[in-house]
Parts: C-alpha cells; sequence; structure tokens
C-alpha cells in the first residue's frame, strides 16, 4: 500500500477557532474544500514553514473536537481492505464512501476507538 501523505486532523463545530490558533502557531492556510458530502462540512489544509501540515474540518454536527490521522493512499480499496481486515470500521455505514470529481473518502474507526480519514485524490491521469 503506498501512503502518500499522513497527518493530523482536527474535526470540529469551532474550526475557524483551531484555524486562528494554528495561524499564530506560523501555519498557513493552504487548500480548502467545501460541501463536502453534498453537506456543509468544509476542511481546511494547512502548513507550517517546516513543511508539517494539519486539516481542520469544519463539522457542524460534532458534540466534541475529534482528533484523526489522515492517510492518503494511491489505492483507496486496498488501504480500506487493509484496515478492514485489521477491524476498522467505517463510521458512516458498510462501504458509505464520500466521493467527488477529485477525492474518495471515508473515516475508518478502530475498535480501540483509533481513527484514520482514509482518503485517495484523483489525478488527472487516473
Amino acid at each position: 500500500m503506498q501512503i502518500t501523505t499522513f497527518n493530523p486532523m482536527i474535526l470540529s463545530k469551532n474550526a475557524e477557532e483551531i484555524i486562528k490558533l494554528f495561524e499564530e502557531l506560523g501555519f498557513e492556510r493552504r487548500h480548502q474544500k467545501d460541501n463536502i458530502d453534498g453537506k456543509d462540512i468544509s476542511n481546511v489544509r494547512m502548513t507550517d514553514p517546516n513543511g508539517f501540515h494539519v486539516d481542520v474540518a469544519s463539522v457542524d454536527s460534532m458534540e466534541k473536537d475529534m482528533t484523526t490521522m489522515r492517510m492518503n493512499v494511491r489505492d483507496y480499496d486496498e488501504a480500506y481492505e487493509f484496515l478492514k481486515s485489521h477491524g476498522f470500521k467505517n463510521a458512516r455505514g458498510e462501504d458509505h464512501t464520500v466521493e467527488s470529481e477529485s477525492a474518495r473518502s471515508c473515516l475508518m474507526i478502530a475498535p480501540s476507538g483509533f481513527s484514520i480519514q482514509l482518503t485517495q485524490h484523483i489525478r488527472k491521469d487516473e
């Protein structure tokens, strides 16, 4: 399995406050994706001068903030099956995938509660 990116991701209904905190730490907004899964969910990718990344997703339905690991992969299906074989379950139900013209993703949660936001970016040449 080829992992292309691996970094923390924070899901929160108070995303702007978290983004401001990271901006004070030297991070800059690099990319924003809105209306994810046809819902009022947005994601902001942030990078600091040392090349560290953090993603902050605005999710109004979150009761409490959740920190997960964002894992971008080349082959979504391979990674999905790998995580399932290690006991992870799709948080939105078996085989629910958020799809857009640029990515496929889902939140996978282990029995222990550890979570991975699994994402495959769809490249134009695929």
